[in-house]
């Protein structure tokens, strides 16, 4: 019992550091890669090396390495989470990953129906990315949601989940989709099934970039204004930062925190109801019975 109990012990170490170690390395590799910068530093994600390709070169950048280490670190903790799950006297652990597989289920089920629980796993995992990756920026990092090319990514994965599912009654009820409700508005239709993606993926970036860019403003315009009122005092009392000492803070707190874990609930909502808007389920279901008669 002793030894299982320390196999127990250890693998949950392990995912401990699968959780904690990414982010470190993070921290480490901004570290040592940051270029010297004075004064506002407002750009968008470093590029580390290029790998060429036939049409353009596929840059290797700071939001593509810190997507990863989110992914690696929710990898950690979903194993964490799940690790030595029972039926009786279940853990503390267990308890809030039961809550969370609830929680999301019933969500989903609010908003698409019964009939797509099985996105399930796939809205969390959109929540968990999304809100992980805006929450990096508390530990200095470049959050991936400031990337216009991550969060559009997204935006055409969920792109494709609509065109699937529009594509259940076939091809020509895909086409007739877009005469609906009256044949002069399908090219309006059109521009709209083509601004979705577009408008999921820059409402969500947006969001997230304007929130980091308003804090480092507010940052460097409060450490001038300390240099101005302070900058007479002598010695290390001049350059004391005293405004920048708590509003930054809240500020961290709402664009960082708040913000970022809203953008995550708003884009996972979108999700939610542009595929369940799409599927014709009726005419699915009827399609189907149609079929069975036919056989039968």
């Amino acid at each position: 019992m002793k030894k299982r109990n320390r196999i127990f012990l250890a693998v949950d170490i392990i995912y401990m550091a699968m959780i904690i170690l990414p982010i470190i390395c993070g921290i480490v590799l901004k570290v040592l890669t940051k270029p010297p910068s004075n004064g506002i530093n407002v750009s968008g994600a470093q590029i580390f090396f290029k790998i060429p390709m036939p049409i353009q070169d596929l840059l290797i950048t700071e939001a593509q390495i810190n997507s990863w280490l989110v992914i690696i670190s929710i990898l950690g903790l979903v194993l964490f989470l799940t690790h030595g799950l029972r039926t009786k006297n279940i853990s503390r652990r267990q308890h809030i990953a039961e809550w969370i597989v609830e929680k999301v289920e019933n969500m989903v089920k609010d908003s698409m129906g019964e009939y797509f629980i099985g996105f399930s796993s796939f809205i969390v995992a959109i929540l968990g990315l999304s809100g992980f990756s805006s929450l990096l920026s508390l530990f200095g990092l470049y959050p991936p949601t400031s990337d216009i090319n991550i969060v559009a990514g997204w935006a055409i994965l969920v792109f494709i989940l609509i065109t699937y599912y529009k594509f259940k009654c076939g091809p020509i009820g895909y086409l007739k989709s877009f005469a609906e409700p009256v044949a002069f508005l399908t090219p309006l239709n059109i521009i709209s099934e083509v601004a979705t993606p577009i408008s999921m993926a820059f409402r969500h970036y947006g969001n997230v970039l304007s929130g980091s860019v308003i804090s480092v403003l507010v940052a460097t315009g409060l450490q001038g204004l300390s240099s101005i009122i302070l900058g007479w005092l002598p010695g290390f009392l001049g350059e004391f930062p005293l405004f920048q000492i708590g509003l930054p803070a809240i500020l961290s707190i709402y664009f960082d925190v708040f913000s970022g874990c809203l953008q995550a609930y708003i884009f996972a909502m979108l999700t939610m109801m542009y595929v369940s808007g799409a599927f014709p389920m009726e005419d699915y279901f009827a399609k189907k019975q149609k079929r069975k008669l036919k056989k039968s």
